[in-house]
């Protein structure tokens, strides 16, 4: 099945989701963003720890369920005796139920500036690799 992958995700937000079947991550890395952009509740989306350029066939992850989004902005002034600075950032608070493990089949799109698309299947604990 297709997926929007959201890589470079750490080992321990996997494990915590993994655990509690629930959780809130704020994305703010610019190919994850946009990823999840395309996002609507209910939808199903890959986690990796492994990094985008990294992501190959057999790279394992985690498969899970949009539960809500939020995209917010934030603003930073900061100033001077010379000069007033300001920088904005964006970011999507994403919480997420854990469905089950899964490996790549194959990389459907993998391209800057894309959300990043793969083919996905279910592995159950007992599969070896």
């Amino acid at each position: 099945m297709e997926y929007v992958a959201l890589t470079g995700i750490t080992d321990s937000v996997i494990e915590i989701l993994k655990k509690y079947h629930l959780k809130t991550l704020e994305i703010r890395n610019p190919q994850n963003f946009i990823g999840v952009l395309g996002l609507n509740a209910g939808d199903s989306v890959l986690l990796t720890s492994t990094s985008l350029q990294d992501i190959k066939d057999g790279t394992p992850g985690l498969i899970a369920k949009v539960a809500q989004m939020q995209i917010s902005a934030h603003s930073i002034i900061s100033s001077n005796n010379f000069n007033v600075e300001e920088r904005e950032s964006i970011s999507a608070r994403i919480q997420l139920e854990c469905k089950c493990m899964a490996r790549v089949k194959s990389i459907i799109s993998n391209e800057m500036g894309k959300p990043v698309r793969v083919d996905a299947r279910e592995i159950s604990c007992y599969e070896a690799r």
